[in-house]
């Protein structure tokens, strides 16, 4: 069975350049990661839920706020490195990175330990400009880079169109043939 997430990529126009809203992902095993270790906010969809209303929900818990007032705008579907698909939409607003207040998280840690603790799902967030959110995002988000890129310029930028990227999924759900990319 293939997970299904939805997330909302928050983008702002900074004088020259467009930025997105990250938050990097929380608990030990990334704490001491920078590179690779940011995400849009997304979580798994509920069952029959759709997935714009899954988004909402999850700019919700994993910040502690709703997403600011604005249109969604579809990006499309990606597929992450463990198969889960993650339907991504954009919306042009601004929000304050310092009011973070998310959900947490329970997990044995140390391992092996029998101890229990807790830990926010993210544990900071920030706005970058597209070339540095290309290196900070996990690899199968970064296609959603060009795909707002496009959206918002018409054509994706250097950075988020690098050829190691895994293109968005189409409309039958299924993976474009990448050969091609390389």
């Amino acid at each position: 069975m293939v997970l299904h997430s939805a997330g909302i990529l928050l983008y702002r126009q900074d004088a020259d350049r467009v930025r997105v809203f990250l938050a990097h992902i929380g608990g030990p095993l990334w704490a001491g990661k920078d590179e690779r270790a940011w995400t849009i906010p997304k979580g798994l969809l509920a069952a029959d839920e759709e997935p714009r209303a899954a988004a909402v929900r999850e700019f919700t818990e994993e910040t502690g706020a709703p997403p600011p007032d604005g249109e969604l705008i579809e990006l499309g579907t990606f597929r992450q490195a463990g198969g889960k698909r993650v339907t991504a939409y954009a919306l042009c607003a601004d929000f304050d990175a310092m009011t973070l207040a998310g959900n947490t998280f329970q997990m044995e840690w140390p391992p092996r330990s029998g101890q229990i603790r807790e830990f926010p799902e993210v544990d900071r967030a920030d706005w970058f400009d597209l070339d540095t959110a290309a290196d900070k995002l996990v690899r199968g988000q970064v296609p959603m880079l060009a795909a707002l890129s496009t959206l918002v310029d018409g054509v994706p930028t250097a950075a988020a169109d690098r050829s190691e990227q895994v293109p968005p999924i189409d409309e039958r759900g299924e993976q474009p043939d990448d050969r091609g990319l390389h």
